[in-house]
């Protein structure tokens, strides 16, 4: 009963996909990209794409979920899909529930029962405040800054001696900048615990922690993953909350806007915003960033920025196909390709060159490379592939697929002192 359960709630969510809709319309109303065109959209499956076929399927509107093969699972409106059968793809639409419920925003944040072992917000900061409570001479907390709604965005610091600033190597870990992005939150937090319950008793973490300052953002984007559980199910929500809400990755001042990797139209599901950093959420994390940048010498080096999903390890740049271009050396992007392949090997994504699954800018890597020379990844975690349902695996998977990139973060932790 409780598969079954879930699939008839993410089912659900499907026909209530907010990505294209301003935040103030219903999850179920049908939008608008041009008068009289029906925008409702849905999943379709489109066989034999390659990186150009696929950041030409993001650039009408569309967005690529998840990629097998050479099949990719697109969300696309009708005329959307009819634009890629124009290009000469083949869109099949996915089966959907067409008889959704109206849900209001008003319902109390929470996840389905089925999934409660999720954390909301407001239980991520009861994790955060555990943490520190449990183990105060390793953890401090602090706020990077506030939301377009008002909510603290929580950082948190694991180190030896958590409320002095040292000179030791710093490492980023950032969690949930698209708001359906659920198991990212899980696996910040699961590094909080594992780096905090085990310091003192496994050698590897305990001189991790007392060599490294680590800092862990679980929740970039709260107003987006409290609105897409606040209802019956999931709301398939992507971007943030302001009025007209911007897809956080597209947001980053780095190339920003400049190659097709994003859109300025509002009502798109990759809306980049009308600014570099206009988002109060990414205008936060460059400000904490760059405060973490003392004497001209940035002391963050490396940096994972958690999505789901897809299983994939992802570096820069994502703006251009070519392996070198301004800011980037070949030796540099040896040193990328070298410890993604090995980070992969270790949790068995597939490594590869973000503009390699199609073209973005505007993204977080770029700009922490570009402008910090921070050694910049995204993991794209559990499941390999899917539709909108790969956004909500069950509840069950989560200790299992954040303990999966256990050895990936401690490489990471390791590279950041070179």
């Amino acid at each position: 009963m409780r598969t079954l359960r879930r699939r008839t709630t993410v089912a659900l969510s499907v026909t209530a996909l907010l990505l294209s809709l301003p935040a103030t319309q219903s999850a179920f109303a049908r939008g608008s990209d041009h008068a009289g065109e029906d925008t409702t959209r849905a999943v379709y499956r489109v066989p034999n794409t390659d990186t150009a076929s696929r950041t030409a399927v993001n650039r009408t509107g569309a967005l690529v979920l998840s990629v097998t093969g050479k099949t990719a699972f697109v969300e696309a409106t009708p005329a959307q899909a009819e634009r890629l059968r124009a290009r000469g793809l083949s869109p099949r639409r996915l089966p959907t529930t067409s008889d959704a419920p109206t849900r209001a925003e008003a319902l109390p944040a929470d996840f389905p029962p089925e999934d409660s072992d999720y954390h909301t917000y407001s239980e991520t900061i009861s994790e955060i405040e555990e943490a520190a409570a449990q183990h105060s001479e390793i953890v401090d907390s602090t706020s990077a800054g506030r939301s377009a709604q008002g909510r603290d965005i929580p950082v948190v610091k694991i180190s030896d001696n958590a409320g002095t600033d040292e000179n030791e190597p710093e490492v980023l870990f950032t969690c949930n900048q698209h708001a359906r992005e659920h198991l990212t939150t899980e696996m910040c937090l699961h590094i909080l615990r594992r780096y905090t319950d085990n310091h003192g008793s496994d050698p590897e973490i305990t001189n991790a922690v007392d060599n490294r300052e680590i800092w862990i953002i679980p929740m970039v984007n709260p107003d987006g993953a409290t609105y897409d559980v606040s209802g019956d199910g999931y709301r398939g929500w992507r971007r943030n909350r302001e009025s007209e809400p911007v897809d956080l990755n597209r947001n980053w001042g780095y190339k920003w806007g400049c190659c097709g990797g994003s859109s300025g139209d509002p009502s798109q599901p990759t809306y980049r915003g009308p600014a570099p950093f206009s988002a109060p959420e990414t205008a936060s994390i460059k400000d904490f960033v760059e405060s973490r940048e003392l004497g001209g010498q940035q002391r963050i080096t490396a940096h994972i920025d958690f999505h789901s999903f897809s299983e994939l390890v992802l570096w820069p740049y994502g703006y251009t196909t070519a392996e070198t271009a301004p800011g980037m050396t070949r030796e540099q992007y040896r040193r990328f390709a070298e410890l993604g392949n090995a980070m992969a090997g270790s949790n068995g994504y597939t490594p590869m060159q973000s503009s390699d699954l199609y073209v973005t800018d505007g993204s977080v890597n770029d700009w922490m490379w570009a402008e910090h020379g921070i050694l910049s990844f995204t993991f794209e975690m559990y499941p390999s592939s899917g539709g909108i349902d790969g956004f909500y695996p069950p509840d069950e998977v989560i200790q299992r697929e954040t303990a999966r990139n256990d050895e990936a973060v401690a490489m990471l932790l390791n590279e950041a002192g070179a």
